[in-house]
């Protein structure tokens, strides 16, 4: 041992221990040293170890491993990865596409729209996906062990001496289990009934030979003698059998006669039956064993009489030698694998699992049906001319459902129309022809064959959906009936409770008399509203009625005066003013089944139940009118473009056009031209009874109202394609409801004038109008009424109009878009206009389409999710074509925002299915176009420049993830579709991109290891997804390129760093080294020189050198940052060793290297651990197995290590005690109190104060410090390079605690069984005196701590540690201190 330094002179001496007289100064003084032991620690920086170039290697050595008998552990597979698509599933028996969508649209936005819902799925599939991850994640599922199989232990049964039998069973290790249970009597010569079965308290036991009697007494004293037993030995089976009773099964015993037992619930039931049959299979597998130890026992015997010479073998070598075989096989299929038993192994952890993605789906809210079944009132009477047929109402009524919400004020569903009305009273109506189905889409002919208009024409069920279910929403249904005068009027007869047959004689004569002249007319008549639900959950309230039938008035018409009716709905006080008609509706509610069958969409597209069966009621989805909020909007998957007009109001009290304008119908149509004989466009849906498209449609007409209101509701299916010329045009007719008998000596009787009209262009700077219009009344229409201009000064152009009222605005109309090919958005419209303007030959301007792009940074929330994955194909389209760096990088700000914007709506799933099915990287064109991925990478790189936006940069930090993915699927694709994946590795990508990849990775690190503390959510993601994006590489890229980018990352770190930073180190390592071919990048191969060697020959590495890491890179950086991890704080090295030890779980549980001989391949990879452990043999060297930490370091708090009371500085044992020379100058210097450890001398001494962690540590360098080791080296196992694990580093002394050591032994003994004999003899041989010494210590420690201590300790020790928690809330260093 070399002396320790002089102290320094007397009188220094003298000074030192003057100081010492002042009170604290000593601890002061140790604190100082402390710090400066602690300082010296942070000096220490490995170096970083060049890795092989791994594709040349693979090359050269081609030979090698095409020899090599496991060559499937040195080499990728071919079929690593490919592309596929995915048919696109929809819900529909054909495409919502009409036939000539593609053909009619001319603009860019549209195109787009039609190709994403047409487009199917584009999907990358890595063939070993399912190996990527961690062992939890693997594909042949590791199985919990039910249990071990039973053994008693000696430690055990001197315990159980002094008990009784009775618990013996308990005590042994064995299955124990007592309750109640109704045993029936099985006498053959009673039938089992009911009153057969009597109570009883059975109680299951174990006897001393292991096998199992079920015990049954009168009550629960078991210590008596038991009533009866069932022997478990001769039970053959359990099975439930509940013919006689409830919860009861069957015991079936060997003699063919059998136990009836019954528990009071199915639970205890289960229970019972689980338990025994449990131990039917014990008692089974118990025999097995024994039959099998007995033939060995023969063969012995057998052996032994025939002698050596005369054997089995000799008369029978190949019966011998398969039964040797069978034998081998048994015992390695029925060992169970030592990771089994890891108590880690076992535990549930779902936190690294991926989220299941989905592709984009049609999602509704919650749905109702809606069955309306009658509507009566109480003034009825036979309508046929004879008077022979049924009762009904005595003329029609047409009923009109929809959804509000007084919650939100507004309508949330389109109208469903019912026509309610018996066939004999249908026929009051003048029939009209129907016609086809052919709206503004083309429906294919296989559609028209399987929607019947017949089935079509009166519909009777309706599916609502509500996003947002609440109680205060309404099912609200408007009645109406044929025009014939003022509300009041046609209401009068049927307020009446008097059921006077002559009432509703004179009813029926006025009612058919107005069916014939004015059927397609209607009045306003009554409305009733109901509730939906009972809570926000969405739980339908079926037991609410429809309120009474309300007379309508003709002042609160309006959908504003409906929601104002509805507030007070719940106010019996104001309902009770308004005035009721007699009558009943009868509408039922009701959920809908995923398998509903029979339904069509908003659109009248058949779904995939769809049966073509003419008798089975058609059911109609109504649209819903979902709130434009992100978080409820969905990216649309389907073709939907419907208008909805809504006539408000129209003014005409001040009107001199016209002599007579009062009962005011307004026809609606949609036309594309305003020439003279242009047709109305054929795509208005139809009500009830008619047509399923027509080409108009008329409003509800108010009797004697000048100023008019309406609730009508127009619904439009919109041509693809919309122009300049589509138009909306309001025809207005005075209707004469008079038809008194003095008109037929007039000329012939006029039904309607024509009093004006009106038109509404449907686009306004190419968007379509979508809010409320005042719009003038014209008493002419000229042709090319279109294009009449004002130009200012009583002059116009185009043709004379003649306006109504001095062309005031007398008309108020409303219209709602619900489109998945048009927006609203005007920056969204600008942008695709740009586009397809700059597509079209116009020369794109970079700083006009940086304009654009900056704009969409104002787009809505809502439209931006509906329309994700055409918005996000357009900017990744952009972004291969942009020649300027300010374009790429703003299309690029712009992803981030809409990434950004999903994950804070929490939306974030749509993102994930975008990537996985949606994108699609452009065709490559050299000359033309560049690649996405090199493209992103490059304006990523710009974005994270110091320089740059923070708030940008931070959002592309959180949200990283979607950007490497996209840069992962984009690679990909590239390689397999431009054939690159045939060529070289480092043949495949262009410099350029491998300088782009190596950029962002550097640009990356200082924003991870410098934001961890003010951004750690951006700075722990953007972590996580680069090590996910490295680990990909892998797959596409040249891998010693990999391995480059992985140096640079770990570069970035250095010990001593905070615990944070660490994390983020062994989280990035955890995801890299769980590669689904991370043993094929480890080359589990010989690297000698000279002539191709057998693995037999092989020098193998048992020490962490240089050589070792360059040659087996991923798992050497692995050992070393573990090693240097533990040299840490206590959470640093949980993690460490957490990360090394799921890893070989991993390798041990992975079903492609199952065999004994691919387990030791892996083996020599983690040889180097046992250098390792046996640099830190003194602190794992801990043989008290109390599952309390015996070093109080490890559970007191960290600071607490610098107190000399509790865990003074220990020089190692096997150490020398001379200390590096910079450390005496220091050390000794602020024990003698001439250096202060706050000078410049210790630069790191302010860092070090936060890292509490490093007051136990001796500071050593492993080079020089150990001259035991050293003077052995001429024996020891590295010859060549005088390096130990860990470089220059520093060995701790404190002990490890007792989870850290059991975890580590752990992989010790996996190594250590899985290593082949040859490569065990090898390191025996090779090591030193010192080092097998310290080898056999370890697994003397592993004896101690995996020892079984005992039933009675581990009972004793769980109530300490319980007494303990209850203590947990005292100051730990005050109860150590006090220990």
């Amino acid at each position: 041992m070399s002396q320790p330094p002089l102290l320094p002179s007397s009188a220094e001496t003298r000074k030192f221990t003057r100081a010492l007289s002042k009170p604290g100064t000593a601890a002061e003084l140790r604190q100082s040293v402390s710090e400066v032991v602690r300082g010296s620690v942070l000096l220490a920086k490995p170096k970083l170890i060049e890795p092989l170039d791994y594709e040349n290697v693979i090359v050269q050595k081609k030979t090698q491993i095409l020899n090599d008998c496991l060559r499937e552990m040195l080499l990728f597979p071919y079929d690593d990865f490919q592309t596929a698509i995915l048919r696109r599933q929809g819900r529909y028996v054909c495409s919502t596409i009409p036939a000539n969508a593609q053909q009619e649209a001319q603009s860019l936005f549209v195109t787009e729209c039609i190709k994403t819902y047409n487009s199917d799925w584009h999907l990358v599939n890595y063939k070993y996906e399912d190996y990527s991850g961690e062992f939890r994640q693997l594909p042949n599922k590791v199985a919990k062990l039910d249990k071990l199989p039973v053994h008693v232990y000696e430690v055990d049964e001197e315990v159980d001496k002094d008990e009784d039998a009775a618990s013996l069973g308990s005590q042994k290790g064995g299955i124990t289990k007592h309750g109640w249970l109704y045993k029936g009597n099985m006498n053959s010569a009673i039938s089992v009934t009911m009153r057969s079965f009597k109570r009883r308290f059975f109680h299951l036991i174990q006897l001393g030979d292991g096998s199992y009697n079920l015990n049954f007494y009168k009550d629960e004293k078991i210590s008596k003698e038991p009533k009866g037993s069932i022997f478990l030995d001769s039970c053959m089976g359990v099975v439930q059998n509940n013919k006689v009773r409830r919860f009861a099964f069957e015991l079936k015993m060997q003699d063919k006669s059998s136990y009836l037992l019954a528990a009071d619930t199915e639970a205890e039931m289960e229970e019972w039956i689980t338990t025994l049959n449990k131990i039917l299979q014990l008692n089974f597998e118990a025999a097995m064993q024994e039959k099998r130890n007995g033939d060995s026992h023969e063969d012995d015997e057998q052996s032994k009489i025939e002698g050596s010479v005369s054997g089995l073998d000799s008369y029978l070598p190949e019966l011998a030698k398969s039964t040797r075989e069978a034998e081998i096989k048994l015992k390695s299929e029925s060992r169970v694998k030592l990771f089994y038993l890891d108590p880690d192994a076992q535990k549930l952890d779902f936190s690294s699992a991926e989220p299941e993605v989905k592709p984009f789906e049609e999602k509704f809210g919650k749905r109702i049906l809606v069955k309306c079944n009658d509507l009566s009132f109480n003034l009825q009477c036979c309508v046929a001319e004879n008077e022979e047929g049924p009762t009904t109402n005595v003329e029609p009524f047409f009923v009109t459902l929809s959804l509000f919400d007084i919650k939100y004020n507004r309508k949330i569903s389109a109208d469903f129309h019912v026509d309610l009305n018996h066939f004999s009273v249908r026929q009051m109506l003048a029939t009209t022809s129907p016609s086809l189905m052919n709206g503004g889409r083309q429906s294919s002919p296989a559609l028209q064959d399987i929607l019947h208009e017949a089935a079509m024409q009166y519909p009777k069920q309706g599916i609502f959906s509500v996003t947002c279910p609440h109680p205060d929403i309404f099912l609200v249904a408007r009645i109406e009936k044929v025009l014939q005068g003022s509300i009041t009027h046609g209401a009068e007869p049927y307020m009446k409770s008097s059921d006077s047959s002559k009432v509703a004689q004179k009813v029926l004569k006025n009612a058919k008399q107005a069916c014939q002249r004015l059927g397609q007319y209607r009045m306003p008549f009554a409305w009733a509203a109901r509730t939906l639900f009972k809570d926000a959950s969405g739980n339908l309230d079926k037991n609410a009625r429809f309120s009474a039938l309300y007379k309508q008035d003709s002042n609160k018409l309006s959908n504003e005066d409906m929601l104002k009716l509805l507030a007070d709905f719940r106010k019996p006080e104001k309902m009770a003013k308004l005035p009721v008609i007699l009558g009943n509706l009868d509408i039922t509610i009701d959920s809908v089944s995923s398998d509903f069958p029979n339904y069509v969409n908003s659109s009248y597209i058949p779904t995939k139940q769809f049966e073509t069966c003419t008798k089975m009621p058609i059911t109609f989805e109504v649209e819903e009118f979902v709130p434009c909020i992100p978080k409820h909007t969905q990216p649309y998957t389907i073709y939907n473009h419907h208008l909805y007009v809504y006539p408000k109001s129209l003014k005409y009290d001040s009107q001199k056009s016209f002599a007579k304008a009062r009962n005011i119908a307004i026809c609606i149509e949609f036309k594309d031209s305003d020439e003279e004989d242009s047709q109305p466009l054929k795509c208005i849906y139809g009500r009830p009874g008619g047509p399923v498209f027509t080409r108009s449609a008329f409003a509800a007409v108010l009797h004697h109202h000048q100023n008019p209101e309406f609730y009508d509701e127009i619904k439009i299916e919109l041509p693809t394609q919309l122009h300049e010329k589509h138009h909306l045009l309001f025809t207005f007719f005075h209707v004469s409801c008079d038809n008194s008998s003095k008109g037929s000596t007039k000329k012939k009787d006029v039904v309607e004038t024509q009093v004006g009209y009106s038109w509404l262009p449907l686009l306004k700077d190419g968007r379509v109008v979508t809010s409320e219009q005042h719009i003038p009344v014209s008493a002419n229409l000229p042709s090319g009424y279109l294009g009449y201009q004002e130009l200012g000064m009583g002059r116009h152009y185009g043709p004379e109009i003649k306006w109504v009222d001095g062309s005031k605005p007398l008309l108020k109309v409303s219209t709602h878009l619900v489109s998945t090919v048009y927006t609203q958005d005007q920056h969204f419209h600008n942008f695709f206009q740009y586009c397809q303007k700059t597509e079209s030959g116009a020369q794109a301007l970079g700083s006009e389409l940086v304009k654009y792009l900056k704009s969409l940074h104002a787009m809505e929330g809502h439209v931006m999710i509906a329309f994700l994955p055409t918005i996000l194909n357009q900017l990744f389209r952009v972004l291969t074509r942009a020649t300027q760096e300010e374009v790429a990088v703003n299309v690029t700000r712009v992803i981030i925002h809409v990434v950004a914007q999903c994950h804070e709506e929490g939306l974030e799933s749509h993102l994930r299915s975008y990537v996985k099915y949606a994108y699609k990287a452009e065709p490559y064109i050299a000359s033309e176009y560049k690649t996405v991925h090199e493209e992103l990478t490059k304006s990523m790189t710009t974005i994270l420049k110091p320089s740059a936006d923070f708030l940008t940069s931070n959002k592309l930090l959180k949200y990283s993830w979607f950007f490497f993915e996209v840069l992962i699927k984009s690679m990909a694709q590239h390689l397999i579709e431009n054939s690159k994946v045939k060529l070289l590795r480092n043949q495949r990508f262009p410099a350029s991109y491998h300088h782009a990849v190596e950029t962002v990775v550097n640009m990356l690190m200082p924003h991870i290891t410098q934001k961890f503390r003010d951004n750690p959510e951006a700075s722990k993601n953007a972590n996580h997804s680069l090590a996910v994006f490295i680990k990909r590489c892998f797959t596409f890229m040249d891998r010693g390129f990999v391995f480059k980018q992985i140096n640079n990352y770990i570069s970035c770190f250095a010990p001593g760093d905070p615990k944070t930073l660490f994390e983020y180190k062994f989280e990035f390592l955890r995801v890299v080294c769980n590669h689904e071919h991370y043993i094929p990048l480890n080359l589990p191969m010989p690297f000698g020189k000279g002539r191709i060697q057998r693995y037999q020959d092989l020098h193998l590495d048992y020490a962490l050198t240089d050589e070792f890491c360059r040659n087996h890179f991923l798992v050497g950086l692995l050992l070393r940052e573990v090693g240097t991890a533990l040299q840490e704080f206590r959470e640093v090295r949980l993690i460490a060793i957490g990360v090394l030890k799921n890893l070989l779980i991993k390798h041990s549980f992975d079903d492609r290297y199952a065999s004994r001989s691919h387990q030791a391949r892996i083996a020599t990879l983690y040889l180097p651990l046992f250098g390792l452990l046996i640099e830190n043999v003194q602190r794992i060297n801990v043989r008290d197995v109390s599952p309390f930490p015996v070093n109080p370091g490890s559970t007191v708090k960290e600071e607490s290590l610098t107190l000399p009371a509790v865990n003074p500085i220990v020089t190692p044992q096997k150490s020398g005690s001379t200390l590096d020379a910079s450390l005496h100058k220091d050390l000794f210097g602020a024990i003698s109190g001439i250096a202060s450890p706050y000078t410049n001398s210790t630069p790191n001494i302010s860092s070090v104060r936060n890292a509490d962690s490093r007051g136990s540590l001796i500071s050593t360098d492993s080079g020089n410090s150990l001259p035991e080791r050293n003077s052995e080296k001429s024996n020891s196992l590295d010859k060549h390079q005088q390096s130990g694990t860990l470089g220059n580093s520093v060995v701790r002394c404190d002990k490890l605690d007792q989870s850290e050591i059991k975890s580590l032994l752990m992989c010790f003994l996996y190594i250590l069984k899985s290593m082949s004999d040859d490569a065990l003899f090898t390191y025996w041989n090779k090591a030193s005196t010192s080092e097998l010494m310290d080898f056999f210590t370890i697994l003397e420690v592993c004896l101690h701590q995996f020892q079984y201590m005992g039933k009675r300790y581990i009972a004793r020790t769980g109530m300490m540690h319980a007494r303990l928690q209850q203590l947990g809330s005292l100051d730990n260093s005050l109860t150590f201190n006090h220990m």
